[in-house]
């Protein structure tokens, strides 16, 4: 686990390569991304559910 020190080390080069403007865009870039994901994660869910009884529906009416 990296100490105060090196988070701080770390930050500042961070800053020296993107510089102040390009951060927040890039954190809300990253934060989008993870939104969507999140959405897609969620959707497929869903989809999957829908799969599954719908395939279940199909195996009861055979057997009816």
């Amino acid at each position: 686990m990296p100490g105060m020190t090196e988070i701080v080390i770390i930050l500042a080069i961070v800053i020296l390569l993107f510089g102040g403007k390009k951060i927040p865009e890039l954190a809300k870039g990253l934060g989008r991304g993870i939104k969507d994901f999140k959405k897609a994660l969620k959707d497929d869910t869903k989809e999957e559910d829908t799969t599954t009884k719908t395939q279940k529906e199909k195996v009861e009416t055979k057997d009816s």
